[in-house]
């Protein structure tokens, strides 16, 4: 049995093109892999705290000397730290904000990327602890980004994904959606088509 977390990040939620992706990477999985566990963090009902002097505090301090708002702030990290440890397979549903992730999404990672735990520091520079692991990314786009400047959105989320150790990363592009004519239907079948091969 392996373990499927699924980061949601839109903050939209019925209207979302990354979630209906989600939901059929979900019906898709569940079909091929009836065994495998499936959990959901929607990081917009449920937002991660951005990075603050607290959660800092909770990292580089001894227990002893934490506040009570700084021990919270680090039983926060490590719960999503925990999640994603566990998981044999990470699914990251993102639409492109201004050429980029969501700031929840941003949030979660400033979490997990966590010196000692996910990721280490070496005489050769910095080693990622999360081999092993595959991830898919499903991004919902207005316009046609993939392999261009503008794209600031997968060549950043390969790099984090990579630092700490993981790899294997599909990206799913529904792009063109808010282009008119044919773009959006045109952009959401060629994503759902590309994610019934891969996933």
């Amino acid at each position: 049995m392996s373990r499927v977390l699924i980061i949601e990040s839109s903050a939209r939620q019925q209207d979302s093109i990354s979630r209906q992706l989600t939901q059929q990477f979900i019906s898709q999985w569940k079909a091929a892999h009836p065994a495998d566990e499936i959990s959901v963090r929607d990081l917009a009902k449920s937002p991660v705290p951005h990075l603050d002097i607290n959660l800092l505090g909770g990292w580089m301090k001894p227990q002893e000397q934490r506040s009570e708002i700084e021990q919270a702030s680090l039983e926060r990290s490590n719960e999503l730290t925990d999640e994603l440890l566990a998981a044999d397979v990470l699914v990251l549903a993102a639409p492109m904000y201004n050429f980029a992730i969501p700031s929840t999404l941003k949030a979660w990672l400033d979490h997990v990327l966590r010196a000692g735990v996910t990721f280490k520091y070496t005489d050769t520079g910095p080693q990622g602890l999360l081999t092993g692991k595959q991830a898919y990314v499903l991004t919902a786009r207005g316009g046609l980004y993939a392999g261009g400047t503008q794209d600031h959105q997968e060549p950043y989320l390969r790099q984090v994904l990579a630092f700490i150790g993981i790899h294997d990363v599909n990206f799913i592009h529904a792009e063109g959606l808010n282009m008119g004519g044919d773009f959006h239907e045109k952009g959401l079948n060629q994503a759902k088509a590309r994610l019934a091969q891969i996933a």
